[in-house]
């Protein structure tokens, strides 16, 4: 692309891209930015970790493979929040970073913008990234960058209460199922399932595996299988399986209605567990199920390492080297556990589980995830988004029927 044409991609949606989905699935937080390093020895590096400081493990681990590249990394820290219109203002004024980590649904925005090279043109190896997870990072077949790491959606348990009411987690194989003991739990005197249904990003991100779970597809939300998802949720709030406060539950509260020891179920994420080893209760961790049974797709969260546009694309070789040190497998390994991410690769995967047998049902959870923006759909997965958790709220108000919600958002997409 032609580079004044570039600059104008750039700006359009620089001004239109302010409520990029990000930081349902990953860490954020308030850091300090710092302006790109001049001279070919200092190579840039934007990453949205300001909770990690000079002193950490991840920082040393950048200046090491700026020595091992013979260069000297200059490394700014973003709140999530920011990176994406920071990127796109730094790429409008050609001052684009070198290296660029950034939230996995944020790449087709920053591709379609002209703002990241593509892996045929920086060299970048992504021949052993598990084809599920790359394809996050994948718009147009063409592949930008590859990922750090990534995080996903399953369902915690809590042993006793499940004991108490006499259902055997194994037994838990599909929406069925898991209803039945639901109703148990219920029956029991406990609490069944709490989950996050608010009305934003992190709704969508928490529906997406019964809306997938069911075969339906983002480009038909109001599909059967969609209504089968929706009416799955619906059935459980009118049936007290699941509490009124799922409708602004965050994922943050949603895991704190668990804590308290009196549910049954609560889907959430790897980053949960931390504390979950400090609950105080036996736990367990089991995939969710699809509509019919097998593991259901889980949207993936988790970080691109890409390489964006450059002037000067002598820096790319460079660049690259950086980018394969980070993601090399023993520094995955580090990074990955550091970030209580699953590692995007087979080897640093089985070093995951080797070491630490309770990320086992994680692995399996991340093979069977899905990218948000997976099939194409690129820069049109906000808007299906969006439409998608005002259905949910919708229905789960009553303000709609599931089929009459997700007509309704069907017709707003379009």
């Amino acid at each position: 692309m032609h580079r004044s044409s570039r600059r104008r991609l750039v700006a359009a949606i620089a001004l239109s891209t302010v409520t990029a989905v990000v930081g349902t699935a990953c860490s954020s937080g308030s850091g300090t930015t710092d302006t790109k390093g001049a001279g070919s020895g200092s190579y840039t590096v934007w990453d949205p970790y300001p909770q990690f400081d000079k002193t950490s493990a991840w920082a040393k681990l950048l200046d090491a493979c700026g020595t091992k590249a013979g260069v000297k990394v200059k490394r700014t820290a973003f709140d999530t929040s920011d990176l994406t219109n920071k990127t796109l203002l730094a790429a409008q004024q050609d001052n684009a970073p070198d290296v660029l980590i950034v939230d996995n649904p944020v790449v087709s925005t920053l591709a379609e913008a002209g703002v990241l090279t593509t892996t045929a043109d920086n060299k970048l190896d992504t021949s052993t990234v598990d084809p599920n997870l790359l394809a996050a990072g994948q718009s147009g077949g063409k592949t930008y960058g590859t990922p750090i790491g990534a995080n996903t959606l399953a369902l915690y348990y809590n042993k006793a209460v499940l004991k108490g009411a006499g259902v055997d987690v194994a037994s838990v194989k599909d929406w069925k199922s898991l209803t039945a003991a639901l109703e148990k739990v219920k029956s029991a005197g406990k609490k069944g399932i709490t989950f996050s249904a608010i009305g934003t990003e992190e709704g969508s991100f928490q529906f997406l595996p019964w809306f997938w779970g069911s075969g339906a597809k983002l480009t038909e939300l109001d599909s059967s299988q969609g209504e089968s998802a929706l009416a799955l949720w619906t059935d459980w709030l009118k049936k007290g399986y699941a509490p009124n406060s799922v409708i602004n539950n965050t994922q943050t509260t949603s895991w704190q209605e668990f804590a308290s020891g009196d549910y049954a179920f609560a889907e959430n994420g790897t980053w949960q567990l931390a504390n979950a080893d400090k609950a105080g209760f036996d736990y367990g961790v089991l995939p969710i199920p699809a509509s019919a049974g097998g593991n259901a797709s889980a949207p993936t969260g988790g970080e691109f390492v890409t390489l964006p546009v450059q002037g000067d694309t002598g820096r790319y070789a460079t660049s690259q080297k950086l980018v394969t040190c980070l993601t090399s497998t023993e520094n995955l390994n580090a990074t990955d556990t550091a970030l209580s991410y699953v590692a995007p690769t087979a080897d640093v995967q089985n070093k995951q589980v080797a070491a630490k047998a309770a990320l086992k049902p994680w692995v399996e959870a991340v093979k069977a995830a899905k990218g948000r923006t997976s099939d194409d759909l690129g820069t049109k997965y906000p808007k299906i988004s969006e439409q998608m958790w005002k259905a949910v709220q919708s229905a789960l108000s009553g303000a709609d029927s599931p089929k009459d919600a997700l007509a309704k958002a069907q017709s707003a997409v379009k």
